[in-house]
């Protein structure tokens, strides 16, 4: 995976406020840290930062230059985003040099198509991997093709690229099989589905009612009963 460029600046705002500030003007918050280093706070370039990780997936390696002079190569080491604006809250980045070796999440994409009437349960969408900090994959596949019910793949049968070795355990199973259930079965399982939905929303409607109740009052509902006891005595 190539290396993306990105301009950085020193961050000196911390807490809530502050990150809240920085990504009002359009930045991300982050922190490099790693080899020993002090932990540095910078601010990266929202739009960049996104554009990048879009095409190069949570592995990105990122050239970060930033304005005191600064230039490290480092990871994502863990992202947060925010799931309805859909934009990121802060990034920790791990500081790498070239030719060390990380141990990283990959993403794990399944190829092929398994025998007709199955399903397949994608287990574990990523595999723990040990690579050049340069040259971590975006992806790895895994083949289905062909699979019948019944069959596995497990992180042995996962195509690694060279100078990639499995830190996962090989036994680990990334995808199963099964039988796709026929339309006898679904129709006979139809009604299960429906008890337990209507239970369900029988259940969150108490405790609505519940709810509004205590809301209604002002307090929550044991401190209602306790002073309807009391007038009740007086």
């Amino acid at each position: 995976m190539s290396e993306v460029k990105i301009s950085a600046e020193p961050r000196t705002e911390f807490g809530k406020g502050g990150a809240r500030r920085t990504r009002r003007a359009g930045k991300v918050p982050a922190v490099l840290y790693g080899h020993g280093e002090k932990p540095k706070h910078i601010a990266l370039p929202a739009l960049e930062f996104a554009a990048a990780i879009r095409k190069g997936g949570a592995n990105q390696l990122f050239a970060i230059e930033v304005s005191d002079g600064t230039q490290v190569l480092a990871l994502p080491k863990a992202i947060q985003r925010d799931p309805i604006k859909d934009t990121f809250e802060h990034v920790d980045l791990l500081l790498v040099r070239r030719g060390e070796k990380v141990t990283v999440e990959v993403p794990v994409q399944l190829t092929g198509e398994a025998a007709k009437d199955t399903l397949i349960v994608h287990d574990h969408d990523t595999l723990s991997v040990t690579a050049d900090a340069t040259k971590v994959p975006d992806h790895l596949e895994a083949s289905i093709e062909g699979l019948e019910a019944g069959n596995q793949v497990t992180a042995a049968d996962v195509e690694l690229p060279a100078g990639v070795e499995l830190a996962a355990d090989p036994e680990t199973q990334v995808a199963a099989v099964t039988a796709a259930p026929t339309a006898e079965q679904l129709e006979a399982s139809l009604p299960e589905v429906e008890a337990a939905e209507e239970e369900a929303e029988a259940g969150v409607g108490e405790v609505t009612a519940e709810s509004s109740e205590g809301a209604e009052a002002g307090e929550p509902a044991a401190g209602g009963e306790e002073t309807a006891e009391a007038k009740t005595e007086a």
